[in-house]
């Protein structure tokens, strides 16, 4: 009889769960533009990159006039197509010589690009996501060499092969520099680690160091790595590879990580001892919270369970295409298709064990309605030891919700003000 109960009780959760986003919306969030948090978050980031000249306000703004709400179809086509007219700009700029025009253009067209990868999906076509990566990777590529200094594209050895990884050239003459290693998120790009780190941190004279880490971009998309839940044995290799840069002072290396690399950076810098201060944007404790929040009683107890058939065969039945295609898009970089052996393995992604390890300086942002993990922020604080920092970030700053997509310049003011104090 329980276990007809449990049944039963998992068939109707699950058919109440159906309507579940890409991105969960907030519980305060303010919609500008769209009713479904999904569009309206991915467009948001879009506008907000137009403040390190990743899209021109205008162009953003119309293309969300163009836009269906909730049409997945609608706007991968219409992000395509500004992708392409982008690019096209941008080449005819770059054989013209108008180098600045073309790094530029090569922005925008990256920033449609990859907003693109997040309605792929969606529109039942999931082989659109790596046609839109690609467009965006090519795109990048022919950037870099654009940017005054270059952006130089580096290997980092790891456990056999190498790491694909890109070191931005601060604006400084110093002989030895600061550096600030820019651990990605869950689904974030290069270009994200330019919007939200090396712009703001190479114009204050800091040299970047990023990478594609397992289940992150090119090591997802090309060498097939997945997530990995213990990011020291990632950390390591990338800080032995920035000593051996030529400018790097070694006293003054920091990690930021954004996004999910808000669990991996303390996680790293809990072993890793040779760097000198961490950012975490936003906290995060527990990566599982963002996947089990949604999870009836009845799932967790199949979870809980080791009940993997089950598990999976009612999420199978139950949810709908909205649902499935959304939580495909989170589990790719995880190695799996098993809705069970997922949900199991995000539950290893919880640093509660290892947090009193931490000894360097941490700033931990705290945006007012955060979505995928909130009170995160609040909880690593709090149980932090290292001499801590926690940064608010409000509506009425205009720098809410996740990673701050609208408020770049605010973010690295307040990031970048920490970090000059704290390695100085």
């Amino acid at each position: 009889m329980s276990v007809r109960s449990t049944t039963a009780e998992a068939q109707g959760v699950a058919r109440q769960s159906a309507n579940l986003p890409t991105t969960p919306l907030a519980a305060h969030q303010t919609s500008y533009f769209f009713k479904n948090s999904a569009f309206e978050f991915v467009l948001l980031t879009s506008l907000g990159r137009a403040y390190h000249q990743g899209g021109n306000v205008g162009k953003v703004l119309y293309l969300i006039k163009q836009i269906e709400d909730g049409n997945f179809e609608s706007a991968y086509q219409a992000m395509i197509a500004a992708g392409d007219e982008a690019r096209a700009l941008a080449e005819k700029s770059e054989k013209a010589g108008h180098v600045e025009s073309a790094r530029q253009a090569y922005l925008w067209a990256q920033n449609y690009y990859d907003s693109a990868t997040y309605f792929a999906d969606g529109t039942g076509d999931p082989t659109r996501i790596t046609t839109a990566w690609q467009l965006m990777d090519d795109c990048w590529l022919t950037s870099i060499s654009l940017f005054d200094p270059p952006i130089e594209q580096v290997s980092i050895p790891y456990e056999g092969i190498a790491l694909r990884g890109f070191y931005f050239r601060g604006k400084s003459s110093r002989e030895k520099r600061p550096l600030l290693i820019l651990v990605n998120g869950s689904d974030g790009s290069a270009l994200d680690m330019w919007m939200l780190g090396a712009a703001g941190a190479t114009a204050r004279g800091y040299d970047c160091l990023t990478f594609d880490g397992p289940g992150q971009g090119y090591a997802l998309w090309k060498q097939g790595l997945s997530f990995r839940p213990d990011w020291e044995p990632v950390i390591t290799p990338v800080v032995d590879f920035a000593l051996s840069r030529e400018g790097v002072d070694p006293k003054r290396i920091a990690v930021q990580g954004i996004s999910q690399g808000g669990y991996w950076v303390p996680r790293a810098v809990a072993f890793e001892k040779r760097i000198a201060a961490a950012i975490a944007d936003p906290g995060v404790v527990d990566v599982s919270a963002s996947w089990t929040a949604t999870l009836p009683p009845p799932m967790m107890e199949l979870l809980e369970a080791g009940r993997k058939d089950e598990f999976d065969g009612y999420m199978n039945k139950m949810l709908g295409p909205a649902t499935k295609n959304s939580l495909a898009f989170r589990m790719r970089p995880y190695g799996s298709t098993s809705y069970f052996d997922v949900f199991k393995a995000t539950m290893d992604y919880d640093l509660t064990e290892v947090i009193g390890k931490i000894e360097c300086p941490m700033l931990i942002t705290e945006p007012a309605n955060e979505a995928f993990w909130p009170g995160q922020s609040g909880r690593l604080y709090d149980l932090l030891t290292c001499p801590k920092t926690l940064i608010p970030f409000s509506a009425s700053d205009g720098a809410d919700l996740h990673c701050e997509p609208a408020g770049y310049g605010l973010r690295d003011l307040r990031v970048f003000n920490w970090l000059d104090k704290t390695l100085a």
